[in-house]
């Protein structure tokens, strides 16, 4: 569906040329196929004949039935209106539950699964098309939707939070393509138990980590009424010497001469200043590149366009995204601001823009090297391999190459694969598509107009609050990993799919 959008028109482009009278508040659904393509490859001829009979079957008489109109088909999905958002949030759940039932029989690889967005919106209505940010939000929804699931803008959710028999899954804001403003996001749960099963999860966990903290502030006393130093036991007192038990109670008089001895301040600040020669940090692992021009930029997408002509001075860039064990170099050393959870080896998530540049000014401090983030221009060089083609392998898909939605069989869709699982590119690069978003230093610009030609990054003229990311992660399907594929989001919110690499000027 995603691919099928870029003609639907922003309300304010062109606006003049329509009636007002055809204006009007409306629900959007959008709906698509998730692995389409690969299901077309598989079985072209079938896969055909079975959409076609499930918009034909299922698809145009539920709409019908909800009171909507289905505006057009597109292959692989679907767009409708309704009047009413409650109905139009009806007909999502009973077309994601009858394929349940349709593909019961079927093996899991052969299922057709749809992703469904809703989003309410001030659209205009021409003919037999519908256009305006409305319509942009409801696909964008359907874009980063789960297969199988329903996702609904925060308008929705408000019109039907009490009229449906369901329950929500708020998601949080998200900043999505083309669309200025972050959009509040909520999954559907069919089942209204689900939604309280999850909280009752969370509860249990939350107990659990109580207890386990009483726990150990229990062992942290005994250990102290029976293990701690005699020192402790003979401190002299102006009283009667006290019991055991009378010095568990008191604390140590913090300012009392014979309490804060010297000697340990005067050994840690040395220490302090030392520590980066006394423990050296491991930089990342770089590849060298040698300059070169290429071909920037796709006809796929109107913010690739247009293509041009790059110069790039050669550079050194990460061969993997920066990883978990990496970053929390940074956190012990204080520069970063959070720790980083996941397994060492797999690569950081949840960095904003701002993140990023502290992490490149700490290795920059402590390596006397002047690492940076790369430039949109520079990172799609890599990417590309010496390529010009859609992918750097070649012009189809071939599944396995990239960490993406419905890429790999059995590949882990709640976090990305450690760095490295995959195939290099023909630079010896390692995750330039899937994996995890990441963060390049040029400000947004809508499409290549005016963009430097010599491979610099691109910060004048846009809008600096939000930032250019490349790659696409392990949530976004096969169009985000191609080389030419970008996005942006604002520098000061952290999302679980964002990362970066970092690179080196030569």
């Amino acid at each position: 569906m995603r691919g099928e959008i870029h003609h639907i028109h922003s309300s304010n482009d062109g606006g003049s040329s329509h009636d007002a009278s055809s204006r009007r508040l409306a629900a959007i659904i959008a709906g698509d196929i998730s692995g389409y393509s690969r299901l077309m490859q598989m079985d072209e001829d079938g896969t055909y004949a079975r959409v076609k009979r499930i918009e034909r079957d299922l698809i145009e008489p539920t709409i019908a039935e909800h009171h909507g109109r289905l505006v057009k088909t597109t292959g692989d999905g679907f767009l409708a209106i309704f009047d009413s958002p409650v109905e139009a949030v009806r007909c999502g759940i009973v077309i994601q539950q009858s394929m349940v039932g349709r593909n019961a029989s079927l093996p899991r690889e052969h299922w057709i699964v749809y992703r469904i967005g809703v989003n309410l919106g001030d659209v205009i209505i021409e003919d037999d098309d519908v256009y305006g940010d409305g319509v942009n939000v409801a696909a964008r929804l359907e874009g980063i939707a789960a297969p199988g699931q329903i996702y609904i803008s925060g308008g929705i959710y408000e019109q039907i939070k009490h009229k449906l028999v369901c329950g929500y899954q708020s998601l949080g804001d998200r900043q999505v393509k083309n669309i200025t403003d972050p959009v509040r996001v909520y999954r559907v749960l069919p089942d209204p138990s689900a939604i309280s099963t999850g909280r009752t999860r969370l509860v249990i966990a939350l107990l659990a980590a109580a207890t386990l903290l009483l726990l150990a502030v229990a062992g942290g006393a005994l250990w102290y009424l029976l293990v701690r130093p005699e020192s402790q036991l003979a401190r002299p007192s102006p009283a009667a010497s006290p019991s055991p038990v009378d010095v568990a109670k008191t604390a140590p008089p913090p300012i009392a001469p014979q309490a804060a001895p010297k000697a340990p301040t005067t050994a840690a600040a040395p220490a302090t200043k030392q520590q980066p020669s006394l423990q050296p940090i491991k930089e990342p692992e770089m590849i060298s590149l040698p300059g070169g021009s290429f071909a920037m930029g796709s006809n796929d997408d109107i913010t690739e366009k247009p293509v041009h002509q790059v110069a790039i001075k050669p550079f050194a860039i990460g061969k993997y995204p920066v990883t978990v064990r990496e970053w929390n170099e940074c956190t012990a050393a204080k520069a970063c601001g959070f720790v980083a959870v996941d397994k060492e080896d797999a690569p950081v998530t949840d960095v904003n823009w701002n993140d990023a540049r502290q992490f490149v000014a700490w290795l920059t401090q402590m390596t006397g090297k002047t690492y940076r983030l790369p430039s949109e221009a520079e990172w799609e060089y890599a990417a590309r391999g010496g390529t010009q083609t859609r992918y750097w392998w070649g012009d189809q898909f071939r599944p396995g190459m990239v960490n993406c939605k419905n890429c790999i069989e059995g590949a882990a869709v709640e976090q990305p694969m450690k760095v490295g699982s995959l195939k290099a590119n023909p630079f010896g690069l390692h995750d330039m598509g899937g994996g995890v978003d990441q963060w390049v230093e040029d400000c947004w610009h809508k499409n290549y107009q005016g963009a430097p030609s010599d491979g610099s990054a691109w910060v004048s003229d846009g809008d600096c609050s939000s930032r250019v990311i490349r790659s696409g992660s392990w949530r976004n399907d096969m169009r985000s990993a191609r080389p030419a594929s970008r996005d942006r989001y604002d520098v000061g919110v952290r999302y679980p799919t964002h990362g970066f690499r970092v690179a080196l000027s030569r």
